[in-house]
């Protein structure tokens, strides 16, 4: 196999990379010691390859740097021009799109370890990171993998060896049968034995995926099939477990650090219960439920079980705790947690560097006294996916993206503008991290961080994040897994605005408006009245610049002031501080301009939800009525795609009859499995897609008679 190097650049710092994650890795550094700590004349090792891509590999690459220590990246086709490939030292081309074909290749990867000199693979999380044979493969080369030893991989991987290890650690366990479930009718025994509702869980399975939610046996009959299906496409392996389901439970995990020297060390808690589709959405650490009799507890547990299987690296216990701070075992990562940037940023540690010191022989930094909760962090994944749309996967191309930046702000991310999201890969575009000495804090630097946060391209769920955040249920920790299908029950539909922020949206709108009118005129005036509507609300505004950056908005039934207003006309963010009714100022806030061309209707980002105001002079407020109304497409006798992604499967030919309800198709995207439903009774005209295509958004799949 002949490799391709993409960068040969030496081991000098490279100024591509990011500073705010630059500035939170120096933080952390600089609270312990100032320089690495040198082993047998060398800094650690010699070389290390990170065999991972997007943020996580930029995250590591960090610390190797930090470290002294040259790096490099791994790169499929679409990834070549990535952010975590120019900040390595080296990169090394590794097959095309698919994960099959490209970062799941152990080959090539072991063929770049022994062409470049590399010492030590980094793995992140996913892809490789829990495969024991990747793991004994670098053993056999000569090759340090930065991770646990290959029995504590393969252990903990098989959720019902892990189960068992588990029981005999003395861990508190979740009701269940210790075994592999082999049929359909022995899940439906052991669930008539422990009681609905059941978890189906795939025995390699982490991430959520192959994991189903059974809430009678109707349930149980569809979400094995799609649990089954899930594994093994993302596993290779479809055996199943039964647990009991732990009914409005919190997920909290206990993130553990060991060494060779049979050392273990646990941290405080994370509090990952903002979930969908099982997945994390927002963490925090510490969690406001945990008491330190129950911290301690739970970490005595998640430390036995470490020393059960001579784990001498970084690795995550997630458990499962009721309203009575009852904790059970759920599985433990055997990886670095994508969630693992708020532990640092209320501990002080770098994680990576831990690991690498564990990988090289060294003790860890810290001892179990010594680990101390400083502050409070906040972690928001921040995903190209539209939530307005059961969480539909957006793919684009990043036509615009501004980090944002401010005491105790995070950016983890991959992405640069100009990447490109596509359909092969997780849909994350950052982790953005807050911290502050209290929780509150440190929710308002988040709330503040995502209203700055640019993202143009692909659709977001900043929206959501923020909706969360602001919630009085969120506010005072009353949260559990089942906490957004129980806050929107429809779906989110985005964010309802109060009677305030509705007069802040209409003024702000207006005077973008009027900005924008005086940027096009030789004649620019003071005064304005424009006609506004939003929604099904309309008010007339009549702006008035009272001074250097300063403007009166007068609506209908509120006067709006706007003081210190900052914005470059047709920019992507405008900030000012803000008065509705006479009330005081508000501290600067921060509203996106989207876009300000469609049928003179200007599009505004407001608390991460876009609102389309349309904008009148009196001339076009005369007129609008008379224009004709958009066409819009019937799709009663089609099936429209939901979501860009690959036909993994048809089910259904020209000429077959379907019913309401009928499985027509399986997508996937981004790692995730959808069966796409009929919604209505007919017959098959046309199959326009086969399995293996690709398929943009509200794309014409199927046609109807």
């Amino acid at each position: 196999l002949k490799l391709q190097f993409l960068y040969l650049i030496g081991t000098s710092p490279l100024t591509m990379r990011a500073t705010t994650m630059r500035r939170a890795i120096a933080r952390l550094q600089t609270q312990r010691r100032t320089k690495a700590e040198v082993v047998n004349d060398t800094q650690y090792f010699k070389k290390i390859l990170i065999a991972n891509r997007g943020e996580i590999s930029c995250r590591v690459t960090e610390t190797c740097h930090k470290l002294g220590i040259p790096t490099v990246a791994l790169y499929s086709t679409p990834d070549m021009n990535s952010k975590h490939v120019k900040m390595a030292d080296e990169a090394v081309h590794v097959g095309d799109a698919p994960s099959k074909d490209s970062y799941l290749r152990m080959d090539r990867i072991l063929q770049a370890c022994s062409d470049l000199g590399v010492d030590a693979v980094h793995p992140g999380y996913g892809f490789l990171s829990e495969n024991a044979d990747f793991s004994k493969a670098l053993a056999a080369q000569g090759v340090e993998f930065i991770g646990p030893n290959h029995k504590a991989i393969h252990a903990m991987g098989d959720k019902i060896e892990s189960k068992l290890i588990a029981k005999k650690a003395g861990v508190n366990i979740i009701p269940g049968v210790d075994g592999e479930i082999e049929t359909k009718e022995m899940m439906f025994e052991v669930a008539e034995m422990i009681g609905y509702p059941i978890m189906i869980k795939a025995t390699a399975g982490g991430g959520g995926k192959g994991l189903r939610i059974a809430w009678n046996k109707e349930e149980a009959d569809v979400e094995w099939d799609a649990a089954k299906r899930e594994a093994a496409a993302s596993f290779g392996d479809d055996r199943m477990l039964i647990e009991k389901f732990i009914d409005n439970p919190r997920h909290i995990e206990i993130q553990v650090i060991g060494d060779k020297h049979g050392n273990i060390v646990y941290l405080p808690e994370r509090e990952c219960s903002i979930q969908r589709r099982n997945q994390k959405v927002i963490e925090e650490a510490p969690s406001t439920f945990i008491d330190q009799v129950t911290r301690d507890a739970m970490g005595q547990q998640a430390a036995a079980l470490a020393r059960s299987v001579d784990y001498h690296t970084a690795g995550t216990v997630e458990m499962l705790i009721d309203s009575q701070r009852n904790f059970y075992f759920l599985e433990m990562n055997t990886r670095l947690q994508v969630e693992h940037p708020i532990t640092e940023e209320i501990t002080g540690l770098d994680l990576v560097e831990e690991m690498i010191r564990a990988a090289r022989g060294l003790n860890l930094t810290v001892t179990q006294d010594q680990v101390k909760i400083n502050g409070w962090a906040t972690e928001s994944r921040v995903y190209a996916e539209d939530p307005t749309r059961n969480y539909a996967p957006s793919i684009g191309r990043m036509t615009r993206y501004i980090e944002p930046e401010g005491t105790g702000v995070r950016v983890d991310s991959g992405i640069s503008e100009g990447s490109e999201i596509s359909v092969y890969y997780d849909p994350m575009i950052c982790k953005l991290i807050t911290w502050g000495e209290t929780r509150d804090q440190s929710i308002e630097r988040m709330n503040h961080a995502l209203d700055d946060y640019v993202v143009r391209g692909v659709n977001h769920n900043i929206a959501l994040l923020r909706d969360v955040l602001t919630s009085e249920e969120y506010q005072k920790g009353d949260i559990a897994t089942n906490y957004l299908p129980k806050a929107y029950p429809e779906g989110f539909a985005g964010h309802v605005l109060s009677d305030e922020e509705q007069a802040k949206v209409f003024a702000v709108s207006a005077v973008m408006r009027h900005l924008n009118e005086n940027a096009l005129t030789n004649a620019p005036v003071k005064n304005r009245t424009l006609y506004l509507t939003l929604l099904e609300d309309k008010t007339v505004a009549k702006v008035a610049q009272t001074g250097e950056n300063c403007y009166t908005v007068d609506l209908d039934d509120v006067k709006v002031e706007l003081s210190n207003v900052e914005w470059n006309v047709g920019g992507p963010l405008l900030k000012a501080e803000v008065s509705v009714g006479g009330a005081g100022f508000s501290r600067a806030e921060s509203f996106q301009h989207l876009s300000s061309k469609k049928e003179l209707k200007l599009t505004l980002q407001y608390m991460g939800t876009p609102y389309e105001v349309q904008a009148l002079t009196a001339d076009q407020d005369a007129v609008v009525d008379f224009m004709p109304a958009p066409k819009v497409l019937d799709t009663s006798k089609m099936l429209v795609a939901p979501m860009p992604g690959a036909v993994v499967d048809v089910l259904v030919s020209v000429g077959d009859k379907v019913n309401a309800g009928s499985e027509l198709m399986i997508l996937e995207a981004m790692k995730m499995q959808q069966s796409l439903l009929s919604q209505v009774d007919g017959t098959v005209k046309a199959v326009n897609v086969a399995p293996g295509d690709t398929c943009e958004d509200e794309q014409i799949l199927i046609e109807f008679e």
